[in-house]
């Protein structure tokens, strides 16, 4: 599982040149399918993550009526908030080439 915590993705709305973008699938429209696959999964990773770390500070009662706040997991939920989202993460991801992608029709081309 990638670090997400040590990310430069951008906190803010930014945009990009629609080139730069298409450079390495010439089709913008393949470029941003790419790139949601790679939020989605990105988006899992910080989640199941997540739920790893509030699971360590977990208090388990048999009362309903006690609800406990536990500033452990408080904190660590405001440190998840404070990340970029995953749509950002993976455009990053994207520009910087670090995403692998390949296009099953062009692959089975190959094969006849």
């Amino acid at each position: 599982m990638k670090n997400y915590k040590n990310t430069n993705a951008p906190i803010t709305t930014v945009t990009f040149d629609k080139n730069r973008i298409e450079e390495q699938t010439e089709n913008i429209y393949k470029a941003i399918a790419v790139m949601s696959k790679r939020a989605v999964q990105v988006s899992e990773d910080l989640k199941l993550e997540l739920i790893e770390k509030l699971e360590e500070f977990a208090t388990f009662n048999d009362s309903l009526e006690e609800v406990f706040e536990n500033k452990e997991q408080i904190e660590v939920s405001r440190f998840y908030e404070k990340l970029p989202k995953s749509t950002a993460i993976a455009v990053e991801e994207w520009l910087k080439e670090e995403i692998y992608f390949r296009d099953p029709k062009e692959n089975n081309d190959n094969l006849d």
